[in-house]
């Protein structure tokens, strides 16, 4: 299948309003699935917080002398109450404060992007709206009802520019939708949705943002 180089831009009424280029840069890449897999795993992991900790046997509270004594009990020998085989003992090898986080190279990270845009381009999951219909005050009904017909997709990413806050504040709220700033947007986010609708604002300022990015390499 092959990626349009145009796509529709759809009015609050979900008809036709005008149309935007799909930069082949962007949106006409291959789909590298073991380097998504591994770009979207090291964001994962980077979102861990590592703070887990067990108390070995020298942290654990408890009296330091002998349980009882060495000999004639016919029991094993036993030094300390705070050894891991007694309750409330310490943990053996528990896990300890560590970070997760794994050096992923910039052009890693945009290549996964692309092709996961790419990928969503071609099955026809990408849309370009003027606005969610949303004039004065924010409404979460009004975007749901705009969402539906737009994109079909059980899970919905939408991303929004840092000013629109009238689509931001009505769209946040919905159980199934997440919504971006164009500058936030990542592979992560993009792959866990069915569907991306873009503000033709966000759009416009995703792709400039990736053109500038390219003339400065």
């Amino acid at each position: 299948m092959t990626t349009a180089t145009k796509l529709e831009v759809l009015d609050a009424q979900g008809k036709k309003a005008g149309s935007v280029d799909l930069p082949e840069a962007i949106f006409g890449a291959e789909t590298n699935v073991p380097l998504i897999h591994q770009v979207v795993t090291a964001q994962l992991a980077a979102a861990r917080q590592g703070t887990h900790k067990t108390k070995n046997r020298g942290e654990r509270s408890g009296s330091g002398v002998k349980p009882f004594k060495q000999k004639g009990t016919g029991r094993a020998r036993q030094g300390s109450v705070r050894m891991p085989q007694h309750r409330g003992g310490g943990i053996v090898h528990g896990p300890v404060p560590r970070d997760y986080s794994q050096r992923t190279p910039k052009k890693m990270i945009a290549a996964a992007l692309t092709g996961l845009l790419s990928d969503r381009a071609r099955a026809n999951r990408v849309h370009v709206v003027e606005s969610f219909g949303v004039a004065d005050k924010p409404s979460t009904k009004t975007a749901r009802e705009f969402l539906a017909s737009v994109a079909p997709g059980q899970r919905v990413l939408v991303v929004v520019t840092r000013e629109d806050e009238l689509t931001t504040l009505s769209v946040r709220n919905l159980q199934h939708v997440h919504v971006l700033f164009q500058d936030q947007l990542n592979a992560y986010d993009v792959v866990v949705s069915d569907d991306l609708v873009f503000t033709k604002a966000a759009f416009d300022a995703f792709v400039d943002g990736r053109a500038a990015k390219e003339d400065t390499k």
